[in-house]
């Protein structure tokens, strides 16, 4: 099966959360949603002297952060109510090598540890097994604990360690941990989910 980059304008419906294009006209709402210290202070966005607590100087930040022209660039929105609670990028398409990377992933803290992550996850893998693609890799920097866990939880394999493959926002050098999940892997992986999924809270 060749791989093929999913619509980046398709819809994704979950039980608990829905998944959509992240437009401009989001980001007050995204702001709103991890515009806080704790969700840079694991790494994300390239560590906690990436964080902007003004909207004007966020927005400036995220247009730059995110891929969104070359990748699928999503809102994460709680169905429950219609709240943007973070977003997550299905990007670094190679259709040659069919392979694609779920990543740059935030969510409200309160939406941390229940079933937002693990939903939003199965449905990415999902349509990327889907569409061809032989590996999804994940990835966090070295220091994120928790996002590292996440994956792990997730029922991604580890892969190693890069070193020093970027700066983060404080100048330091990221090393980064690399994880994937292969076509192969992918149903046990998707039973693991629903299962957890069907247990777990909001």
């Amino acid at each position: 099966m060749t791989a093929t980059r999913p619509d980046p304008h398709a819809t994704l419906e979950g039980s608990t959360v829905l998944l959509r294009a992240l437009t401009l006209d989001d980001l007050p709402d995204l702001f709103d949603a991890i515009g806080h210290p704790e969700v840079f202070a694991g790494g994300w966005g390239g560590g906690p002297a990436a964080y902007r607590d003004t909207y004007e100087e966020w927005r400036e930040f995220i247009l730059r952060y995110l891929d969104w022209d070359r990748s699928n660039v999503t809102a994460v929105v709680l169905r429950d109510g219609d709240r943007l609670v973070g977003t997550t990028t299905l990007g670094d398409f190679d259709l040659a090598n069919e392979s694609a990377h779920i990543g740059w992933t935030a969510y409200a803290p309160e939406a941390w540890g229940g079933r937002v992550n693990a939903e939003t996850k199965r449905l990415l893998l999902g349509t990327a097994f889907d569409h061809g693609f032989e590996r999804v890799k994940l990835q966090a920097d070295v220091l994120n604990e928790r996002s590292r866990s996440a994956i792990l939880r997730l029922g991604a394999s580890f892969e190693g360690v890069l070193r020093h493959t970027q700066r983060r926002a404080d100048g330091t050098w990221r090393d980064t941990a690399v994880y994937s999940i292969l076509r192969e892997e992918w149903p046990a992986v998707r039973d693991s989910l629903d299962e957890r999924l069907g247990a777990a809270r909001l």
